[in-house]
C-alpha cells in the first residue's frame, strides 16, 4: 500500500508565507525523491500534486494581483510561467518513468531537482521580495487565502495525475511557453 504525504490543506495567511512553505515541501520531497529507503512512489505523486496545485494557483491568482499592484512587471510573471512549463515538462518525464530503481528515475529526479531549485530561487528573488515590500498586509492575506483554496482544489481534483500533467505540458508547448524558457 502506497503511504500518503502530508501536502498541508492551509485555508489562509500571508501568501508570501504560503508559497515559502511550499518550496520547503518541494525541497524535502525532492530529498525524499532520492532516496531509494522511501517510498519512491508516494513521494513522486505527491511530489507531482503539489508542483501543478501549486503553479497553478499562483498562476490563476498570485501573478495577475501582483501584476496589478505593479509588485511584478509583466516579464517577470511570463519568466516564472515558463519556468512552471518547464518544471512541469520535466515532471512529466519523471511521471513517464515505469520504475523508481531505474537510472532513468534517477536522471528525470535530476533534472527535476535543477529546474525547480532554479525557479524557487528566482521566484523568491524576483516575486517574493517585490510582493513583501510593495503589497500590503491586507490583500497577502486575502491572497494567502484565494491561493490556497485554488492550490487545495487543485490537488482535490488529482491534478497530478500523469494524463493531467501531459494536458499541461500540451498546453504550455502550444502557448510557446517552453520555447521560451529554453530560450532564456
Amino acid at each position: 500500500m502506497t503511504q500518503m504525504i502530508d501536502l498541508g490543506r492551509p485555508t489562509a495567511g500571508d501568501v508570501v508565507e504560503l508559497i515559502l512553505e511550499d518550496h520547503r515541501r518541494f525541497e524535502e520531497l525532492l530529498r525524499q525523491m532520492r532516496d531509494s529507503s522511501t517510498d519512491r512512489e508516494a513521494v513522486r505523486a505527491a511530489f507531482a500534486a503539489l508542483h501543478v496545485a501549486h503553479a497553478e494557483a499562483e498562476e490563476q491568482v498570485v501573478y495577475p494581483k501582483l501584476r496589478r499592484k505593479q509588485a511584478v512587471t509583466e516579464h517577470e510573471a511570463e519568466h516564472g510561467e515558463e519556468e512552471h512549463a518547464e518544471g512541469n515538462a520535466a515532471l512529466l518525464a519523471l511521471l513517464e518513468c515505469a520504475a523508481t530503481d531505474t537510472q532513468k528515475y534517477d536522471d528525470a529526479v535530476e533534472e527535476l531537482s535543477a529546474v525547480v531549485n532554479h525557479h524557487l530561487v528566482e521566484e523568491e528573488l524576483t516575486i517574493l521580495n517585490p510582493a513583501r515590500a510593495e503589497v500590503g498586509d491586507r490583500v497577502r492575506a486575502d491572497l494567502g487565502e484565494a491561493f490556497a483554496r485554488e492550490r487545495n482544489r487543485q490537488i482535490d481534483a488529482d491534478c497530478g495525475s500523469v494524463d493531467n500533467v501531459r494536458r499541461i505540458v500540451r498546453r504550455a508547448d502550444r502557448e510557446g511557453l517552453l520555447d521560451d524558457a529554453a530560450d532564456d
